[in-house]
């Protein structure tokens, strides 16, 4: 039994976003160790929700033909989930900062919230490039 390309794609694409994620805040930073949480938090460059869908987008292209109906839903898909990640996402995150910083400046012992981040443009943009390389690698090597 041999594992679908979609699935290896998509897994491969969020991988590979993650990880590169971790990289670069490493870079950044220049501390690889306190980095370990871009390994699972969303938020900063590439999206690797971009990545993901943009992999499945790509695979069924290549695997399907993009006259498909599924090449269609999944391009629906694509396009809901990556403006989700710069308008709704990223709003929110901005909101949710923004809660954090009264809270905290106010002296109040109300919880902070988890703040989820979403996205900037290029940061999807990122998602969506390495999740067609990606698709484009899984493609040449399952042919």
């Amino acid at each position: 039994m041999s594992i679908s390309a979609y699935i290896v794609a998509v897994i491969c694409a969020w991988i590979a976003a993650q990880g590169l994620k971790y990289i670069i805040s490493g870079l950044k930073s220049k501390n690889f160790t306190g980095s370990f949480r871009q390994l699972y938090l969303s938020g900063n460059m590439p999206s690797a929700h971009s990545a993901s869908v943009v992999a499945l987008l790509t695979i069924i292209g290549l695997k399907d033909d993009i006259s498909s109906p599924v090449f269609a839903v999944s391009l629906l898909f694509a396009a809901v989930v990556m403006y989700d990640a710069v308008m709704v996402r990223r709003s929110s995150g901005e909101q949710g900062e923004a809660v954090t910083r009264l809270i905290k400046e106010s002296k109040s012992s109300i919880k902070l919230p988890r703040v989820a981040k979403g996205h900037t443009p290029l940061e999807v943009l990122a998602g969506a490039v390495v999740g067609l390389l990606v698709a484009f690698l899984v493609d040449f090597f399952t042919f």
